[in-house]
């Protein structure tokens, strides 16, 4: 956990998706998550975490379902979703916060 709150105090706006592996709405999400890394350059860090290799993480903050995406502000978690979603949606999610 305390690598996880260094992570997510990395910077003023951290996004945190949970995913598997064997999960097919997070491969659907992959090329979406690329392309958002690509707009918004490293003023936001996206980290990507299994939740098979992360599994009491995972426990610890209700991670239910893949994928789930979360957005933390100041270290402290703002936002959460889970499920595929659009990306120019989670885009102006992330851009929401940083103002």
């Amino acid at each position: 956990m305390n690598d996880y709150q260094s992570l997510i105090n990395s910077a003023p706006e951290v996004v945190v998706e949970f995913y598997a592996t064997w999960c097919g709405h997070c491969r659907h999400m992959m090329p979406v998550i690329e392309q958002i890394r690509e707009l918004i350059g490293d003023d936001v860090p996206i980290y990507q975490l299994d939740v098979d290799e992360n599994s009491q993480l995972s426990e610890e903050l209700d991670v239910e379902s893949t994928p789930t995406f979360i957005i933390y502000r100041n270290g402290v978690e703002a936002w959460k979703f889970s499920g595929e979603i659009d990306g120019k949606v989670l885009i102006n999610k992330i851009q929401e916060f940083r103002n």
